[in-house]
């Protein structure tokens, strides 16, 4: 691509990224392999949607200083009470996840009001707006449906590319989709940020992402494979040095608009924009380094037989009147 006379990525590069196949698919194998413990060993710090808990709505006479106010909440006992502007710099949000034995939606008036004594200052009051409860049944139902969202993708996914393609190529899609999911999850597990429903929405939107990336590269191979005749090897690598172009640019301009997203969008959107950064690399990297050295191995290895049948019945299909 050239912008002026700057070349960001040259038209004819021909990269062997097969060489370095089985170094990407180990090194692929281990981040997800720790991502994967990672949550299976240190779980999710889950947010009051996904555990229970209170919201309150606060307005101060002036504007109110967030670290003070987290500090007044932790003195309290709600060291990971999450506090955010909203509105005007005189509006907080407070979100409080229940603790162990305490019944959030009963004791809520109390806790607000403890709340509403701790964060008030005799310079600056604060006032409670809105206060809204959710109970761990909600919350339990909650998690059971995010849970179900996912499987829902990713098997409409496998469905759909093993009819777009050929099943070897859907099968290599949706483990390249797991892996870009898993490494984001493992990454809000080790971290131990905060893993709420704006988090959930940034994973599906990384799915959709990675899946359209894949399918990208795995339409050129398909390409070449019916037009080229040489080893599979120079087929895979011809098509994703055709297409390294086009993700590049893709992914960097959709990683600039999620950065702003996460710049000036507020804590409420933080951890969707932080999801949908971390994913875009990710799953530009997969879609790049896994997803066509995964086709070389094993029973997911395709052959020019595997897509010939399919050429032919499309031609029979175009020559019908």
């Amino acid at each position: 691509m050239k912008i002026f006379p700057l070349t960001l990525i040259p038209s004819d590069t021909n990269f062997d990224f097969m060489r370095i196949r089985w170094v990407t698919l180990v090194l692929g194998l281990l981040v997800f392999a720790t991502a994967a413990g990672a949550v299976a060993v240190k779980g999710f710090n889950f947010a009051l949607d996904f555990t229970g808990g209170t919201a309150l709505t606060l307005r101060f006479e002036q504007p109110a200083d967030v670290d003070a106010v987290r500090a007044r909440m932790a003195e309290i006992g709600h060291e990971n009470a999450q506090v955010q502007t909203f509105g005007s710099g005189t509006d907080l949000l407070v979100r409080m996840r229940a603790e162990e034995g305490q019944d959030t939606v009963d004791d809520s008036e109390q806790l607000a009001r403890d709340v509403q004594e701790a964060v008030t200052t005799p310079e600056n009051p604060a006032h409670i707006l809105d206060r809204e409860s959710i109970g761990s049944q909600v919350s339990a139902e909650l998690a059971e449906k995010a849970t179900e969202a996912v499987l829902f993708v990713l098997v409409g996914f496998l469905i759909y590319i093993g009819f777009r393609f050929e099943w070897k190529f859907a099968v290599v899609a949706s483990l390249t989709t797991l892996f870009d999911v898993g490494v984001v999850a493992g990454y809000f597990a080790l971290s131990g940020r905060e893993f709420d429903l704006t988090v959930l929405a940034g994973l599906l939107a990384v799915m959709g992402f990675s899946i359209n990336d894949t399918i990208v590269v795995f339409d050129r191979v398909r390409e070449n494979f019916r037009a080229m005749r040489a080893d599979p090897h120079e087929i895979f690598n011809r098509s994703i040095n055709q297409t390294l172009s086009r993700t590049i640019i893709t992914s960097a301009v959709f990683f600039l608009s999620v950065l702003a997203l996460y710049l000036y969008g507020g804590g409420s959107l933080e951890g969707l924009a932080l999801t949908q950064m971390i994913g875009v690399v990710v799953g530009t990297l997969s879609s790049i380094l896994i997803a066509c050295p995964l086709l070389t191995v094993g029973f997911l290895r395709v052959t020019k037989q595997d897509l010939l049948p399919k050429a032919k019945d499309e031609a029979a299909l175009a020559r019908r009147p």
